[in-house]
């Protein structure tokens, strides 16, 4: 976690390496999926997050570059089977995907089963035996849960071994709060993961989550705030 005595001293490149740049609507198309990923090369983000379907388009486009392919699984419910899931997360692997955004079982979660949520993001996980480098993030949709859901949906995604918990998918509510990120951050403790997505637009909106504890941000707008960003 970037402590915020440090946040004066980001440079850029620091605050891009913090930037999932995302393009996840469903009527993405091609050409602004591969503009995606050349400003993601160009700026020096941190992955470039596609659904499915371009994974291997947007491989292609980043190989020989830092910018990692991430792979949305599940999304945007989250309510498919945890067997599907984890085809999904694996052929998105194969087809070079190196990190992958989950969504929760929140069906499961608002029902008290957290044998089955717990199941779910295993079932993900364990895509890590093609490679342990592979990094886990799961969206637990912070606007449809209450505080004490949000907590457990933190110890759920920890105790499965995932590597981040994710706010949102930046479909559904309000998105990212301050609020939410701070509580997810007390949860999780300080080693763990945390990505704030959904209404983070500027570079304002972008530091405040990093202030709150997230250590990764997700945004459609990645090159404005960069371009908003001290030099």
């Amino acid at each position: 976690m970037v402590e915020a005595e440090q946040l004066t001293k980001l440079s850029r490149k620091e605050l891009a390496q913090l930037i999932d740049s995302t393009l996840v609507v469903a009527t993405a198309t091609k050409s602004e999926v591969e503009k995606l990923c050349r400003e993601a090369i160009k700026y020096g983000f941190r992955c470039a997050v596609v659904n499915p379907i371009y994974v291997k388009f947007a491989a292609k486009i980043l190989e020989g570059s830092n910018v990692k392919v991430c792979s949305t699984v599940g999304f945007p419910f989250g309510v498919s089977l945890p067997e599907i899931k984890a085809l999904e997360a694996l052929k998105a692997v194969e087809e070079g995907a190196e990190e992958l955004d989950m969504v929760i079982n929140l069906s499961a979660l608002k029902s008290g089963d957290y044998d089955t949520v717990k199941r779910d993001i295993t079932a993900v996980v364990d895509v890590k035996r093609v490679s342990k480098e592979i990094v886990v993030k799961v969206i637990i949709e912070t606007a449809y849960l209450t505080r004490d859901e949000k907590i457990v949906a933190c110890k759920l995604v920890k105790e499965a071994g995932a590597d981040f918990v994710k706010t949102s998918t930046g479909l559904f509510g309000k998105g990212a709060t301050v609020e939410d990120v701070e509580l997810m951050r007390r949860t999780v403790g300080k080693d763990f993961g945390v990505k704030a997505a959904g209404g983070i637009r500027t570079y304002a909106d972008a530091l405040a989550m990093i202030e709150a504890g997230a250590n990764r941000i997700g945004t459609s707008t990645a090159v404005q705030i960069i371009k908003e960003a001290p030099p």
